[in-house]
């Protein structure tokens, strides 16, 4: 996920400069720390506005779709902007393939960040609404519609950056993820999570976006299925085209 500019890298890839490996693992848990800050504040300070359910989801998800799209056009050029273990693991996996993308060495440094960036941003949210800095959720996320939630989000998400990189549309990445994303909070029955640092970080804060631990291991897992998933559809749909006979 890369934000505007000629040439566009695939979401993830090494930029034309290259910034050093501490400078993108650096952007990469910033920034997963600031979309899960925004995810887990707008969702308390939605709770603190309104006891309508619907119109809490809709503060949160609103709130979402603008921070994600700033952080991927601000960050973007320099790591990526993946904030998302399952776009670094897709990426390297394509790499490792042939097709451009992070190699090894960074995916092992893009992961752990994501996941401290994920828990530090949880904790932020909770002391910048006077929560308790750690305190593990009792919403809990087990039941099997809730995870096929989960494969459809990550499924989508997955096919939706792959195809605007083979597409070469990567430009339009800020807009086209954060509306994703927005969008299944509302079309998915879990109501998107689609990010297993997320979901990691998310487990710390017993608010309205909070998910149980013990929700955490099935929402991961189902997640990696739609990655792959999501990957077999762009190789699918958006495979190279043959040239006609002459």
């Amino acid at each position: 996920m890369a934000a505007a500019g000629d040439p566009q890298p695939a979401p993830g890839a090494t930029p034309p400069q290259s910034p050093p490996l501490p400078a993108k693992a650096a952007a990469e848990l910033v920034g997963t720390a600031a979309l899960v800050a925004v995810v887990v504040g707008s969702g308390i300070q939605a709770t603190e506005l309104t006891q309508d359910v619907g119109l809490q989801l809709l503060a949160n998800s609103t709130a979402t779709v603008f921070g994600l799209g700033v952080l991927i056009t601000l960050l973007g050029p320099v790591s990526g902007a993946h904030f998302n273990p399952v776009v670094t693991l897709a990426e390297w996996w394509t790499a490792r393939r042939g097709g451009a993308g992070v190699s090894a060495r960074e995916a092992a440094a893009y992961v752990p960040a994501q996941i401290v960036g994920a828990v530090a941003g949880a904790i932020l949210a909770d002391a910048m609404f006077g929560e308790p800095l750690v305190k593990w959720s009792t919403h809990d996320r087990s039941a099997g519609h809730l995870l096929l939630g989960e494969v459809v989000a990550t499924a989508g998400l997955i096919l939706l950056v792959f195809g605007l990189a083979r597409t070469d549309r990567l430009r339009f990445a800020p807009v086209a993820v954060a509306s994703y994303i927005g969008a299944a909070y509302w079309f998915t029955s879990s109501t998107s999570f689609a990010n297993p640092a997320v979901t990691i970080g998310r487990a710390f804060t017993d608010t309205f976006a909070g998910i149980a631990p013990g929700s955490v291991a099935g929402f991961v897992g189902v997640q990696l299925v739609g990655a792959v998933v999501g990957l077999a559809l762009v190789a699918l749909i958006f495979m190279p085209g043959r040239k006609a006979a002459g």
